[in-house]
Formats: structure tokens, C-alpha cells, sequence
């Protein structure tokens, strides 16, 4: 009797009950905040209240995530590999359509670029590029190094992967800032519609990939690290790489 009430003891511990977990209510008010943050910008056109929304609704929404992760973390729930793969051929599916509709767009206009384009940069993208597989070459490195139990080692590149990540996002601020003073903004003409949208929905799976990075790292550093969780967002970090490719081809030197 002792025995079995200490194993349903241990396996209550192990569960990570996320029926009374109050980090989705957490992650909630982070995407309230952000729908409110559209709002004030596109309806209302006050820009401070929206960079305000944003900046209580994104803390929010990651601290929602790691939290949430970090219940789950080496309990047998969380992410799958496996189906990270069947997620990752589903966000392949929304890439592709949005790069269908490029390509027709394109071929079938009577010239490119549209009237009211500016010169997209070479430059920037090609150093983002760097970056990126810079980024990829060390989540590997920090996958090995968890494989072989030197969890410090692992955080270490795991650090040096989400700082490549936010530069990468930084410099793509940068690019969008530089074309919006330019005149050259989501509504100017059919390529920067397609161009924001593109380039867009790549920085926003940018901003997941980091997401879950943070949500790995801040258990391991309490000592909680769980290899299958750190394949796992690895497998999803080379994608938002691939996929990248695809973007820095099609769109900026085609």
C-alpha cells in the first residue's frame, strides 16, 4: 500500500497538470495585447499606445511559453520530434502558397518591378544569410554538447544561437525601416506587399524559433534540460533556415 501510494505520488509530480497551469492564462493577455497593439496603429493611429501594447504583450507572451515550458520539461510532455516534422510540413504549406502567388504575380505582370519600387539591398540580406547558418552551425554544436552531458556548454551555444537570432531580427528591422523611408511600404505596389508578407511571415517564425529557445534555456539554467525538447527546436531552427534560402533567392536577387 506505502509502495503504490509513493509511486502515484512520484507520478503526480511528474505530470505537469497542465489543467491548472496559469501560464495560458499568462499568454492570453500577451495576445490580447497584441491584438491591441493592431488595433491602436491601424485603427485608432496612435503609435505610442501600440508600442506600448507590444511591449507588455510580447514579455508576456515569452514568459507564458517558458513557463509553460519549463512545467513539462523532462516530465514526458512538450514538444515532439516527430511531430515538430508533420508541424514544420504544414508551415512549409503556407510558405509555399504565399511564394505561388510571388511567382504569379510576377511572370504575369507587364513589368517588374511595379511602378513606385525602390532597389531592394543586396548587401544586408546576403550578411543575414551569414547569420543564420552562423545560427544553425551552433544550435548543432549545442545539441552535440548536450548529447554528451555538458549541459554549460550547451548553454553556452545555445546563448550564442538566440544572439545570432536577434541580430538576424535586428537587421531585418533595419532593412524595413530603411525602405519605409523610402517610401517603399506594405501598400506602395504588388512587390512590397509580397515582399512584406514574405519576408514578414519568415521574421515572425524567427521570433517562435527564439521563443523556444528562451523556453529551453531558462530551465537549464536551474539544472533541466531535456535533449529531446533542444532536438526538437533545433529541427525547427534549420527549417526557419532552409526556408530562408528560399526568401533571400526568390526575393531579393531574382
Amino acid at each position: 500500500m506505502a509502495h503504490e501510494q509513493a509511486h502515484a505520488a512520484h507520478d503526480d509530480h511528474a505530470h505537469a497538470h497542465w489543467d491548472t497551469s496559469i501560464w495560458p492564462f499568462v499568454i492570453s493577455f500577451g495576445i490580447l495585447a497584441l491584438a491591441l497593439a493592431f488595433s491602436f496603429h491601424y485603427v485608432y493611429h496612435k503609435p505610442f499606445a501600440a508600442v506600448l501594447s507590444l511591449g507588455i504583450g510580447i514579455p508576456l507572451i515569452l514568459a507564458g511559453i517558458a513557463g509553460w515550458t519549463s512545467e513539462a520539461m523532462g516530465k514526458g510532455e512538450g514538444l515532439s520530434f516527430g511531430a515538430m516534422g508533420w508541424f514544420i510540413l504544414a508551415e512549409a504549406m503556407i510558405f509555399l502558397s504565399l511564394f505561388a502567388a510571388y511567382w504569379y504575380l510576377r511572370l504575369n505582370a507587364p513589368v517588374w518591378p511595379p511602378a513606385g519600387s525602390v532597389p531592394l539591398p543586396k548587401l544586408i540580406p546576403a550578411m543575414m544569410t551569414v547569420i543564420l547558418v552562423a545560427s544553425s552551425l551552433t544550435i548543432h554544436r549545442a545539441e552535440d554538447l548536450l548529447h554528451v552531458g555538458d549541459r554549460s556548454g550547451y548553454i553556452r551555444w545555445l546563448l550564442a544561437t538566440i544572439v545570432l537570432g536577434f541580430c538576424f531580427l535586428g537587421m531585418s528591422g533595419y532593412e524595413w525601416s530603411h525602405l519605409m523611408h523610402e517610401g517603399f511600404n506594405i501598400g506602395t505596389n504588388v512587390q512590397s506587399t509580397i515582399f512584406f508578407c514574405i519576408t514578414g511571415l519568415h521574421g515572425s517564425h524567427v521570433v517562435v524559433g527564439l521563443a523556444i529557445f528562451i523556453a529551453g534555456l531558462l530551465p537549464a539554467l536551474r539544472g533541466n534540460v531535456d535533449e529531446g525538447f533542444a532536438r526538437t527546436a533545433g529541427l525547427y531552427w534549420h527549417f526557419v533556415d532552409i526556408i530562408w534560402f528560399f526568401v533571400v533567392s526568390q526575393v531579393y536577387y531574382w
